[in-house]
């Protein structure tokens, strides 16, 4: 790689910190950020299971309404 490479790598660096903002690197209100590893390690002791799939429309609005039906309970 030569110079200018190099400089435009530190460029590209900076102007990617920029757009992640701040509060990215300190976290929200200052808290530490958990990584991926700590989070799953959290999720599965509450029980909690990764599970991706795509769902219909109205299944999914039944579900929503579900949710709020047990929230008000």
């Amino acid at each position: 790689m030569n110079k200018f490479q190099l400089e435009q790598n530190k460029a590209f660096k900076l102007a990617n910190d920029l757009k992640q903002g701040g509060a990215a690197k300190l976290g929200v209100a200052g808290q530490a950020k958990v990584n991926r590893r700590e989070q799953r390690k959290l999720d599965q002791v509450k029980g909690l299971v990764p599970f991706a799939c795509k769902l219909d429309e109205k299944l999914v609005a039944q579900l929503k309404a579900f949710a709020e039906a047990t929230k008000a309970e």
